[in-house]
């Protein structure tokens, strides 16, 4: 199997992300508790996964994608709703089969407003549409219940086995027991910081 990503270790002064290798087929979980701190901990490694930050203990074999959020624009939404179609077209390669995967859900049409998409949907869309540009993504399970989050990484597991990889920044239990390996985040004393003392200097 190929190597996508490499870590040989991720030290800040809080806390510490034990070395793993991501290999081609794979679908990581990553970890890293519930909490104010996990917002920060994401973007801050999901950074340096896409490289986007230099990391001297993670090399990048492959270039990886993260998922981004749907993000309204109120304004626009109120005068010129957003649908699901427009959506895949300025955000998605439309030769790929994953720019049409959205449609097996049987109620959703090309004319479906995004800001009638509940959580599921809504996070696959953003999730069909990053992978038919690229096999190796990160993401998150954010604003999604506990069986929204199983079906989404059992279906981004399916999606990268053949070729793919995908790193999940994860804060709850649910995807685990799917996972291809699991890293959990270590902090530094044992026990989390508290807030106003939590930071990434390494």
């Amino acid at each position: 199997m190929k190597i996508v990503l490499e870590n040989k270790g991720i030290k800040t002064d809080t806390f510490y992300i034990p070395p793993f290798v991501l290999y081609e087929g794979e679908a990581v979980s990553l970890y890293l508790y519930n909490g104010k701190h996990l917002y920060d901990t994401e973007v801050f490694l999901r950074n340096i996964f896409c490289g986007k930050i230099k990391h001297e203990n993670v090399i990048l074999h492959r270039k990886m994608t993260f998922v981004e959020y749907f993000r309204r624009s109120y304004f626009r939404d109120t005068f010129f709703p957003l649908t699901v179609g427009r959506y895949l077209k300025g955000n998605s390669n439309l030769k790929s089969p994953f720019s049409k995967k959205i449609f097996e859900i049987e109620w959703i049409t090309g004319k479906t407003k995004i800001e009638k998409l509940p959580g599921t949907p809504r996070k696959l869309l953003t999730l069909y549409a990053t992978l038919s540009k690229t096999k190796d993504i990160v993401f998150d399970l954010g604003a999604l219940d506990s069986e929204g989050s199983e079906f989404v990484f059992k279906m981004v597991k399916e999606a990268v086995k053949d070729g793919g990889s995908a790193i999940l920044l994860d804060c709850f239990d649910d995807a685990k027991k799917h996972a291809s390996k699991v890293i959990t985040l270590e902090w530094n004393n044992g026990i989390p910081p508290p807030e106003n003392e939590f930071h990434f200097n390494f």
